[in-house]
Order: structure tokens, then C-alpha cells, then sequence
């Protein structure tokens, strides 16, 4: 589809050891619209995760292909990959991903830094302004509570101005007041950007919030619709 930025086409993966093939995801077929916000729903191993990093490229499929912003993500080597994810995809986890080493605005520079922006401390520092840690430009993430580490996260996904922003459980390890502030400010940011947001939750009042929803069951999706409908 040629409005799509992303087209996931008849997806499977399986895994196989000495006691047989495991199919964890089957046929899996869908496409996002440029500046959609889409959850993928469903139990704890139902597939949802497997299902994002593929959609990423940092998995690769049994067969079926995903095109990213029209490129076949899987007719490409590992190093066109993780440079087309550098200029197209930000990633927001549960478990927050910063590299301990490195202070908050340090965490967000990176992503910049690897693309050759010579504007990377301005461009990190506004961003997380922009978030609400302006006065925690230089602690380490070990002396950040979840809440903050996770503001670091965003900024650090949204400062690159990614077309597709991945979110798997980016609240699951926040308690629940902390988890909605993120949220709101994760959809605040999506519509500032005009990103298309994919969220991974088990959660139906975040899916709710999304414009379409996708529900996976074993492996397949079940349901696509608006949660409402």
C-alpha cells in the first residue's frame, strides 16, 4: 500500500529444538497508515513482542517480509537494517534500555551523535526540557526513579523525529499514577511529531486510547478494529 509506512505480509516465525517446532506467530498480515496509533493486544506470550521486533528488523521472520517506509526490511543486510531503524524507528521499552554509563542528556545525544548531528547537545537538551528533566541533564540513570528513566527513554526516541515509534509495555514497570503521566506524555508527544505509534500492551484502557487495535491470540491476529467498535 502506497500510503503505508509500515506493511507487515503474511508474517511466520517458529522455533525448533529437540523436542519440535514451536509456531509463535502465524500469518500474520496488517498495515499502518503514516501517523497511525495502533495497539497489538493480547496475553503474555501471545506473540506481541516477537511480533515488534520483526516488525523492527531486529528479528528476522520464518517467512513473510515487513516493508518499512516501502523498503523490504528483509531484502536488505543487517547493516542497511540498523541504519534505516537510525533514521525511521524509535524504540521505548519496559525496562527502559539507558546505558547506565551515560548521564540523561548523554543517553538522549546518542542516537544523534550516530547520525553526524553536530547539533546533538541542543537538539537532547530542548528534548528533554521538553519532558520535564530539565534539571536532570547530568544525573545517571541510577540515581533516576522509573518515571524519570523513562521520560529519558521518549526523549531519547522522539529526538531523532522518528516516522514509526515502537512501544512494548513502555508502562509495565511504572506504577500506575507514573504510568499514566508517561502515557499522556507519550501520546502528547506522537501528535506533536505526526509519529505512528505502535504499543504493545496487555492493557485495554492504554489500547483504548489508540485509533485501531490489534488483538493476537496464539500467535494470530484474532481481531483489528477500533477498540470501540
Amino acid at each position: 500500500m502506497s500510503d503505508s509506512i509500515i506493511a507487515v505480509e503474511h508474517v511466520f516465525k517458529a522455533v525448533s529444538d529437540s523436542t519440535g517446532t514451536l509456531d509463535i506467530l502465524s500469518d500474520i498480515d496488517f498495515a499502518l497508515k503514516r501517523q497511525e496509533t495502533v495497539s497489538i493486544v493480547g496475553a503474555s506470550g501471545s506473540g506481541k513482542s516477537t511480533l515488534l521486533s520483526i516488525m523492527a528488523g531486529l528479528d528476522t521472520p520464518t517467512s513473510g517480509t515487513v516493508h518499512l517506509a516501502g523498503q523490504d526490511l528483509f531484502a536488505i543486510d543487517e547493516d542497511a537494517r540498523a541504519a534505516m531503524r537510525a533514521r525511521q524507528v524509535g524504540f521505548v521499552f519496559q525496562s527502559f534500555q539507558l546505558l547506565g554509563n551515560l548521564t540523561a542528556l548523554e543517553n538522549v545525544m546518542l542516537p544523534l551523535e550516530l547520525d553526524g548531528r553536530k547539533d546533538a547537545r541542543k537538539a537532547a537538551t530542548a528534548m528533554l526540557e521538553r519532558v520535564g528533566l530539565s534539571q536532570r541533564l547530568h544525573a545517571y540513570p541510577k540515581v533516576l526513579s522509573g518515571g524519570e528513566q523513562q521520560r529519558v527513554a521518549l526523549a531519547r526516541a522522539f529526538v531523532v523525529h522518528p516516522a514509526v515509534l515502537l512501544a512494548d509495555e513502555p508502562t509495565g514497570s511504572l506504577d500506575f499514577a507514573t504510568g499514566e503521566i508517561i502515557m499522556e506524555l507519550m501520546f502528547d508527544l506522537n501528535r506533536e511529531q505526526g509519529t505512528t505509534l505502535v504499543l504493545v500492551t496487555h492493557d485495554r484502557a492504554i489500547a483504548a486510547r489508540c485509533s485501531r487495535s490489534i488483538t493476537i491470540e496464539a500467535g494470530r491476529v484474532v481481531a483489528s478494529a477500533h477498540p470501540e467498535s
